[in-house]
């Protein structure tokens, strides 16, 4: 009996390979690569019903590189909430991470725990209260039940400056934290307390915690080599006068630039956002202004004029280096 040689062997597996290839010519859908899609944006601005409102701080981390921190400081955030939808995030960044990477992980991790997407309020600071530390996030969360009777106050402390810069900061801050519980109404709900010096000092946390102890407390240094040591102190609290029903929440708008025009247009660009979800600009609660200089958040101040406050803290930057600040805003929905 004769085998067919090797060499014809060859050529009939090449064959059955050729007709095999021309048979299956169209790819197994399973096999096409999948693109996947982009991260939605954060909403310019989100909306929570007053009375359900809470305030939460996320604990710090000195591991890892921000894209890390900003998870787990997110899902810190979400089981402190116990289900609580989130409505709003304020995230401070110091280190050398692109705070622009912050809004796109927000949206990735509310989009993979299928949740609503909050708005993205987002600074870079100059230091925050533990070794390699990079960011600590302020949430505002909607409760599935009422969380309290009455509104809301948002309140800015005065600016407690001492003109040389190498002052000791801690009674500074001291007095700043008594200038915030002095106007407060309410019971506080958060306080945020920003330093031109380095917030690690035990002494520092004391001279907050001593006035607000059972309240979450952020502590944030907000600029390096600042020109004078300062300290200022603002604050939530739940009051029992009548307010708005629900509130927005805006994420944080940048001026590309620092001339007067340059502020007008994003004041006018915040604005129409607010407008967009149901809050005028009469019913204005509170801004807050993030200039990277204080010349630029006075004039800037100047041109933010009306009933509601307008707390101006100068930090190391904001989402753009063109930028001469970025604002965020709160406002009632009628």
């Amino acid at each position: 009996m004769r085998f067919p040689s090797p060499t014809l062997c060859r050529y009939a597996v090449a064959g059955l390979c050729l007709a095999a290839t021309l048979v299956g010519g169209k790819k197994n859908p399973d096999e096409i690569t999948q693109v996947l899609a982009l991260p939605k944006d954060p909403p310019a601005v989100s909306v929570g019903e007053t009375r359900k409102l809470v305030f939460h701080i996320s604990p710090l981390s000195g591991k890892g590189l921000l894209s890390q921190q900003t998870r787990e400081a997110l899902k810190a955030i979400l089981k402190l909430n116990n289900g609580a939808q989130v409505v709003h995030v304020r995230a401070f960044v110091a280190g050398s991470g692109d705070i622009r990477r912050v809004p796109q992980i927000v949206s990735e991790v509310f989009t993979e725990k299928k949740q609503p997407i909050p708005s993205v309020s987002v600074v870079l600071a100059g230091g925050l209260p533990m070794e390699n530390a990079q960011v600590l996030i302020e949430s505002v969360s909607m409760a599935k039940k009422e969380a309290g009777t009455g509104g809301l106050e948002f309140v800015a402390g005065d600016d407690v400056v001492d003109k040389d810069p190498s002052a000791a900061v801690a009674p500074l801050l001291k007095r700043a934290s008594d200038s915030l519980a002095s106007k407060m109404k309410g019971a506080p709900l958060r306080v945020s307390c920003f330093i031109t010096a380095p917030p690690g000092a035990p002494e520092l946390a004391a001279a907050v915690s001593a006035r607000f102890s059972a309240v979450p407390v952020a502590l944030v240094m907000a600029q390096r080599g600042s020109y004078q040591a300062m300290a200022k102190c603002e604050g939530v609290a739940r009051t029992s006068g009548p307010g708005p029903e629900k509130l927005a929440f805006s994420g944080t708008r940048v001026a590309f630039g620092s001339a007067e025009k340059d502020m007008a247009l994003a004041f006018q660009r915040l604005d129409r956002d607010l407008a967009e979800a149901g809050a005028a600009a009469a019913n204005l609660v509170y801004t807050n202004l993030y200039p990277i200089s204080w010349p630029v958040g006075e004039l800037a101040r100047k041109l933010r004029t009306g009933a509601a406050p307008v707390s101006v803290m100068a930090f190391e930057g904001v989402a753009s280096n063109d930028a001469g600040f970025a604002v965020d805003a709160v406002a009632g929905v009628r």
